[in-house]
């Protein structure tokens, strides 16, 4: 009873406050407008592998439950009740219960209710439902969904899997509507979320307008949000840095491009993080001759991860393996288990041994392997390639720059269209359940250099239903360790990457551990 008068009586001071200054309460109105780098696939979230499209898309939607907005690192602790009011597990841990929120309306004014729920993960484990699901391996142990009244759902799992309220809790996990068809979610999306679509142009931008029946009272406070697409990276800096727009893109302001907003918008708010994203090298192991694994080794032999670190960001970034390493990561390997594995040690001695296997493979000075290196066009990713190439050629191997524009690149490499591609893998939530299974099991659409290892599959599950912490963090360092020297997809570095607003910008909260999670933006506001 103390704790609720206390509380009741702080309510009251902070209420004062904000009545008696203007400047600290909320203002409504205004449209935020914002920095994009290209045109999204589709909005359809659960169709699309790219934050291009999780970013402007996810103020649509809601989801059962969220990460809290405005805590940097996302974690289980940090979820909070979006469409969902509370949630239970059964005693054996392979149920999870909703009780759902009442008086949720759609963007066209049809009641939200469980069978919304049912039908979206109906979707996720049909594979003939969706044009293509990306993250289909994040539900491969979803066996279920029943719905027990209008406003209660149950997710019935095939084992026990204690991080799957961090799945449901990311951007890429909406829930959609059961009477929209799959089709017209990519073009005219129906969500319950802040915001409503107007506008989605080819290579210009988005439009989104404030939904007036947000179940959430008084919110949003924007008007609307505008994403400009803006292919040149230079020139979306120079636009923020003359006031054009009110925040960056997230995920492309380097080292050297901040000194540059600091010296020239001295007022802007910026913070450096890790994005949760992993430059990569994709080779296509099921293509000749990178069917040899000397090949594959000795390319993953090549890499010297510190020059990428620093001619891309000054130094700035962290080597790792496929998890995102400490002190933002929870389950990465630490400096000293990864000077252990191949090729993360010294490099001159790992290149001469690649020039070894690459003569084994019948490769030398006089027979270069000739290649095509894909890759997406947009900056973050060709900076990196052109830095591949070159050191690629201290093994032999000759490569020509290939770039492909995002509305095709994505398909290219679902189907595994490529030799070797320089990629940015990012895992939306930092949980090996994520990590795993969606960029290393068997058949993951997004394992796109095909590797598989059954008795790696094996581990991944059992990881996953691992309660004691420890012990399973213990378990996901082994296999990290083994997918390295698999060379399942040779890791280069985590990218750390700032993202900027003026101070007008209030209430925002930028994601420290991931780039995909935080754009609900319900309770972001114009101070101007």
């Amino acid at each position: 009873m103390k704790s609720l008068i206390r509380y009741l009586g702080l309510a009251a001071v902070a209420s004062f406050i904000l009545a008696s200054n203007p400047v600290l309460a909320q203002k409504s109105g205004g449209v935020l407008k914002i920095e994009h780098m290209d045109t999204p696939p589709s909005a359809s979230i659960h169709e699309e592998a790219t934050f291009s499209a999780v970013m402007p898309f996810m103020a649509l939607y809601n989801n059962l439950v969220i990460f809290d907005q405005h805590v940097a690192r996302n974690s289980l602790e940090s979820i909070v009740p979006d469409l969902a009011t509370s949630w239970t597990w059964s005693a054996d841990g392979k149920a999870l219960s909703f009780k759902l929120r009442q008086g949720v309306k759609w963007h066209d004014g049809k009641p939200f209710t469980a069978k919304d729920v049912a039908c979206t993960f109906d979707l996720l484990i049909d594979p003939e439902k969706l044009r293509r699901n990306p993250r289909s391996a994040w539900w491969g142990n979803l066996e279920k969904v029943t719905v027990e009244s209008d406003f209660d759902v149950t997710i019935h799992l095939k084992r026990r899997q204690p991080a799957l309220p961090a799945l449901l809790a990311s951007g890429y996990t909406p829930i959609y509507p059961c009477h929209v068809p799959t089709a017209e979610m990519r073009r005219k999306p129906i969500g319950t979320g802040p915001f409503k679509l107007a506008e989605f142009k080819m290579n210009e931008g988005i439009k989104l307008v404030k939904n007036p029946d947000y179940w959430k009272p008084g919110l949003p406070y924007l008007d609307g949000i505008e994403y400009t697409i803006i292919a040149d990276r230079s020139t979306r800096m120079l636009s923020f840095i003359s006031g054009k727009f009110d925040m960056t893109l997230p995920v492309d302001v380097t080292v050297p491009l901040l000194k540059n907003i600091r010296k020239d918008a001295p007022n802007a708010l910026c913070t450096m993080r890790s994005t949760g994203v992993a430059a990569n090298v994709m080779i296509n192991r099921e293509k000749p001759p990178f069917d040899d694994p000397r090949i594959r080794r000795a390319m993953a032999l090549s890499v010297d991860r510190q020059a990428f670190m620093d001619i891309l960001n000054e130094g700035q970034g962290q080597m790792s393996g496929a998890m995102l390493p400490p002190p933002d990561g929870q389950w990465g390997l630490t400096p000293d288990m990864l000077r252990s594995i191949v090729g993360y040690g010294d490099v001159a001695k790992a290149r001469e041994e690649a020039r070894a296997l690459m003569k084994e493979a019948g490769y030398g000075p006089d027979k270069p392997l000739k290649i095509k290196v894909s890759t997406r066009n947009i900056a973050v990713f060709r900076d990196p390639a052109v830095i591949l190439i070159d050191q690629l050629k201290q093994i032999w191997i000759e490569a020509e720059l290939e770039i492909i524009d995002t509305a095709v690149y994505y398909n290219r490499v679902f189907k595994k269209d490529f030799f070797v591609a320089m990629n940015y893998s990012g895992s939306a939530v930092d949980d090996p359940d994520v990590t795993f299974f969606e960029g290393y099991a068997c058949g993951s659409l997004r394992n796109y250099d095909g590797y598989c290892n059954p008795k790696m599959a094996a581990l991944f599950e059992a990881q996953s239903q691992e309660v004691d912490q420890e012990k399973r963090r213990q378990m996901v360092w082994e296999i990290d360790r083994q997918l390295q020297e698999d060379i399942a997809r040779p890791i280069i570095s985590n990218q750390m990457a700032a993202g900027c607003w003026h101070p007008y910008v209030k209430n925002y909260t930028i994601q420290t551990n991931s780039i995909y999670n935080g754009w609900r933006f319900e309770d972001i506001w114009l101070d101007r």
